[in-house]
């Protein structure tokens, strides 16, 4: 057999060879990383044919959508439609809302000046509302209208500028808390699937231990030792979920990656442990780490709204805040002032629901056979 005397050309570190001219020996060389880039856009453009098909994903999108407007509209309304009147509008900032002074009668004929025993005890508790008496009325919450399109709060604030400005704690609080569980989770549960052994056996250990402790009451001591921010509060969920229940669902998606030929491969060419898990294995478990990531999401903001509402949170307004606010002004049952709890949970309900929804649509993309069926 004769061997081509000509030597053959090789690649440069950062090149691929991408075809061969026809009759040639000459390679077209395209640069690795739009290789990788390239391979990156189709297997994008692939999951998202398979997200599409689920409806209930593309109604979380949506849904997720409206609310990342409301957090980029808030300080666009702020310098323009509402910067006259900052008082009203700003959502930490109260001020003092007017009040009425209305004459207590035993049968009112002009409500804009009369007011009748039974309601007069509603405003002040310690008046005999007798007939004669006169009662300080405030005007605050105000209904509906149109120029708070969501009314106000007892203090006067506009409801929609608060929901608007609570939206973006919500993304903040999220986002902290998913991507600290994804890092902690992903590395956790890949360290423990591939050195197995004592490794395995003591970080699966800690998973139980956290996994058995109540998220809640731990959340409640930890507000009652120091002050707890949105940003502390992420890192805590991320920590603990980090450390729990994900990082045992994705050592089980290691061990699967685990034993696959690349993975030997790599191992016969000499890659260290660390190379092969970090360039390996964490990648191909990294898609099953963004599902879980949504559904850490969803467990943040009903958390927040929780904390918030026992007072528990050093923040400056959130969703549960605002239905903290309306409890600890008297109006948490009462109907006619349904615009101070029906917004914020019908957000807190929504967003948390929208993430929910797209964590189920991505299942179906990292799981095949959810979509065999």
């Amino acid at each position: 057999m004769v061997q081509d005397p000509r030597p053959t050309p090789e690649l440069a570190p950062d090149e691929a060879a991408v075809g061969i001219d026809a009759g040639t020996d000459e390679f077209d060389f395209e640069p690795l990383w739009r290789v990788r880039l390239r391979l990156a856009w189709e297997g994008f453009k692939r999951n998202w044919a398979l997200f599409s098909e689920n409806k209930v994903g593309i109604i979380g999108l949506i849904i997720i959508g409206i609310f990342f407007v409301m957090a980029i509209g808030h300080p666009i309304l702020m310098a323009t439609l509402w910067s006259d009147k900052q008082n009203i509008y700003d959502p930490e900032i109260g001020y003092d809302a007017p009040v009425k002074t209305l004459l207590v009668v035993e049968e009112v004929t002009d409500p804009e000046t009369q007011i009748d025993p039974e309601r007069a005890k509603l405003f002040d508790a310690s008046l005999k509302a007798e007939v004669g008496d006169t009662v300080n009325v405030p005007q605050q919450p105000a209904p509906p209208s149109l120029a708070h399109p969501l009314g106000t709060n007892p203090r006067g604030n506009d409801v929609l500028s608060q929901l608007m400005f609570s939206t973006k704690a919500a993304f903040m609080l999220g986002l902290v808390a998913a991507l600290v569980t994804v890092l902690l989770a992903t590395t956790i549960g890949s360290v423990a699937a591939y050195f197995g052994g004592i490794t395995d056996t003591l970080l699966m250990r800690l998973a139980d231990l956290v996994l058995l402790m109540p998220l809640i009451p731990i959340l409640i001591v930890l507000s009652g030792m120091f002050q707890v921010n949105l940003v502390i509060l992420g890192l805590i969920i991320g920590v603990l979920n980090g450390f729990g229940g994900t990082a045992i669902i994705l050592k089980s998606q290691a061990l699967s990656v685990k034993v696959k030929p690349f993975v030997e491969a790599a191992r016969v060419a000499g890659g260290t442990n660390w190379h092969i898990i970090f360039r390996h294995i964490i990648p191909n478990v990294l898609p099953l780490s963004f599902l879980y990531m949504m559904f850490t999401v969803t467990e943040a903001i009903a958390l927040e709204a929780t904390l918030s509402f026992f007072g528990l949170l050093n923040v400056d307004m959130s969703w549960g805040l605002m239905i903290q606010i309306a409890q600890s002004e008297g109006y948490l049952l009462r109907f006619d002032t349904w615009w101070l709890i029906v917004p914020p949970g019908l957000a807190v309900t929504f967003l948390a629901a929208a993430f929910f929804l797209v964590g189920r649509a991505m299942d179906e993309v990292v799981n095949p056979r959810l979509r065999a069926r």
